[in-house]
């Protein structure tokens, strides 16, 4: 296990050096850069032309990317352009209040699509079966901006039950009790954007194995649906789960971009997201190479999660 692991993380450097190369291209040849959101209209040109060599943009694509790479490679994620803070130090601090929002809407989304799926499965083809696809129908098709805003005007604006604005009211930062009312409208918001498209994967997953010949055989046997689905099915049904629980991880950083944004939480999503708009390169080419590091170690994960679930499973035809 600890050589295949090696080897896959082996494997992912080339990819994660072509990922970085490809980003750092498309924000190179962007219309406009940095500087361009940091001149004012009385500045002269000579004065713009020292701000862009200040920040290394005088330099050719190469050059920049190299200097970039071997910071990178020396542990350095460089300071923001913008605000000139360190990017590290910036991370450091909104990862985890991305973490704190994120993680309790997947494992709710998760925990809620595993009992309405197998319950849709269970009632094929009824009423249940058809409010629950339909309910994870019309999940699918709203957006999640849109509900947001919804929950934002009926239970904080015109119900005034909870706050829709930041992480923390202002003078209470260190109050449990205030940051939970905070969290509760991007909580739903979230779980409400994870849990339909996991509902229809496992309802889908736990419908292929009902048609399977061992569910068959155990209801020639007298079976209860209960027992099925309870000691069969919902172990198969692990493998599927595993897949999404690893496709997850990054989502556990860069999954809540709209929603961060929209409530204003401090977290990674606003930031990314007033980046991208000023083209703070520094900033993007950290998250984004964050966020590629997190789908390899996902895939990786799953890999892993799999041989443990079902040790039948083979990892490039070993057995």
């Amino acid at each position: 296990m600890l050589t295949y692991i090696l080897k896959r993380m082996a494997q992912a450097i080339p990819l994660l050096l072509v990922i970085s190369f490809l980003v750092f291209s498309l924000i190179y040849v962007a219309p406009f850069d940095v500087i361009d959101s940091l001149t004012t209209p009385n500045m002269t040109a000579e004065q713009v032309e020292i701000l862009r060599q200040q920040n290394g943009l005088d330099q050719p694509f190469l050059i920049q990317y190299f200097i970039w790479l071997k910071n990178i490679l020396s542990g350095n994620l460089g300071n923001s352009l913008s605000s000139h803070h360190g990017i590290a130090g910036d991370l450091a601090e909104k990862i985890p209040n991305t973490l704190s929002l994120v993680l309790p809407a997947y494992v709710t989304a998760l925990l809620l699509a595993v009992a309405l799926g197998l319950l849709s499965a269970a009632n094929r083809g009824k009423w249940l079966d058809r409010a629950i696809d339909g309910f994870a129908s019309l999940g699918i098709a709203v957006p999640s901006f849109w509900f947001a805003m919804i929950l934002i005007y009926f239970f904080g604006y015109r119900l005034e039950l909870f706050p829709f604005i930041g992480m923390h009211t202002l003078g209470k930062e260190g109050d449990f009790g205030d940051y939970l009312s905070h969290l509760v409208l991007p909580y739903l918001t979230l779980v409400m954007v994870f849990m339909p498209d996991l509902l229809r994967y496992i309802r889908a997953s736990a419908i292929v194995e009902v048609d399977k010949d061992y569910v068959t055989v155990q209801e020639a046997f007298q079976a209860s649906k209960k027992e099925i689905f309870g000691k069969h099915i919902v172990r198969n049904v692990l493998i599927p789960i595993v897949t999404q629980i690893g496709l997850a991880l990054p989502m556990l950083v860069t999954g809540a971009l709209i929603t961060e944004t929209i409530f204003s939480w401090p977290g990674v999503g606003p930031y990314l997201t007033t980046a991208t708009r000023s083209l703070d390169y520094p900033v993007i080419m950290a998250v984004m190479l964050f966020s590629a590091t997190l789908v390899i170690l996902g895939n990786l994960l799953s890999d892993i999660l799999y041989s443990i679930v079902d040790p039948r499973i083979t990892r490039g035809g070993d057995s």
